[in-house]
């Protein structure tokens, strides 16, 4: 084990992590679907835009072909949702115009149901394309992911994780956050707060399939869905709201690769082949802001975090192949 911090990072530190909290999401629904098979007999192949799993103010769809969208797409970013630009068709980049919203207000309900613009005008009212038909990052859809499990378990999403996820792996503080964002549910795009350490026991839990001792917390199917590319997403390496590497393009790296980002340069990796389990806590100063977290600062957090030197995509990708090269 390996343990080093810097800025305002601590053992105790538990800083918004941003799109992190997207893979917890996923792996509610994995969860979810193990719990009751009988909602969800096609599993991924579920068709959730009716009124089995959406509520009422869902309706009527904003856009009829969201009718034709299975789980599995919502959670692989390629249900047809306007997202953030590039995205991909059969590997290559096309540009959407508009594109859909992005941040916390793409975890406003009404916002991701396609009823509400957020504050630059862009909304996931009209599909940019079918259902499979391409991949676009669109943060709306695990939110859309997160009304499911709220609709079809009777609780929100960060009491139905603390339940499946954090009790039993022992989670010290934590929450979600975005408190200063208007937020009347629990932001299934992202968001989550906890410490690093807590958030490599959740990486633990992936890399042992879903088994935690004796105890399977999450169907070892989905685990081997989410962790390589599938096949509701063959226009990207995205699968299950984690980017893999089966493909082989990310040299130095092993192919059963996959890990989350989150926007502040959070990264949760998880490599099975080499045993290795680690996290990257990121860096922009404010979401470690308690206004943000509604978690306290630890005393111990030291000095403002330094500034990035290289974009976070390339930031992530790179500490990766450094952890496995070491």
């Amino acid at each position: 084990m390996y343990e080093r911090y810097y800025g305002l990072a601590s053992p105790q530190a538990t800083p918004n992590l941003a799109s992190v909290g997207k893979s917890f999401t996923s792996i509610g629904c994995g969860i979810l679907i193990g719990q009751q098979p009988g909602k969800f007999p096609r599993a991924l192949d579920t068709l959730v835009c009716t009124p089995e799993y959406l509520p009422a103010a869902a309706f009527p769809l904003s856009d009829e072909q969201r009718s034709a969208i299975q789980l599995g797409q919502l959670l692989s970013m390629s249900a047809g949702l306007r997202g953030n630009n590039p995205c991909l068709q059969h590997r290559l980049p096309v540009t959407i115009d508009p594109a859909g919203p992005d941040g916390w207000e793409a975890m406003v309900d009404e916002t991701a149901y396609g009823q509400r613009p957020d504050a630059a005008g862009r909304t996931a009212a009209t599909l940019w394309c079918k259902p499979g038909a391409g991949y676009s990052y669109a943060t709306v859809s695990p939110q859309l992911a997160s009304i499911i499990i709220r609709h079809v378990s009777g609780m929100e999403l960060e009491e139905f994780l603390r339940r499946h996820i954090a009790v039993p792996l022992d989670f010290g503080t934590w929450g979600f956050g975005y408190r200063n964002r208007d937020l009347r549910h629990t932001p299934g795009g992202g968001g989550i707060c906890l410490t690093g350490r807590d958030l490599a026991k959740f990486g633990e839990l992936l890399r042992n399939r879903g088994r935690l001792g004796l105890r399977q917390i999450v169907p070892e199917s989905f685990i081997a869905t989410a962790s390589r590319t599938n096949t509701y997403n063959p226009h990207s390496d995205y699968s299950l709201q984690f980017d893999t590497n089966t493909s082989g393009t990310r040299t130095g790296i092993p192919r059963d690769a996959f890990w989350k980002t989150g926007s502040g340069g959070h990264v949760l990796y998880v490599v099975p082949s080499l045993g290795l389990t680690a996290v990257k806590l990121g860096g922009r100063d404010g979401q470690y802001d308690p206004r943000d977290t509604g978690l306290p600062l630890p005393r111990s957090a030291g000095d403002p975090n330094p500034k990035p030197t290289r974009s976070e995509a390339d930031a992530a990708v790179e500490t990766l192949r450094l952890l496995c090269n070491a």
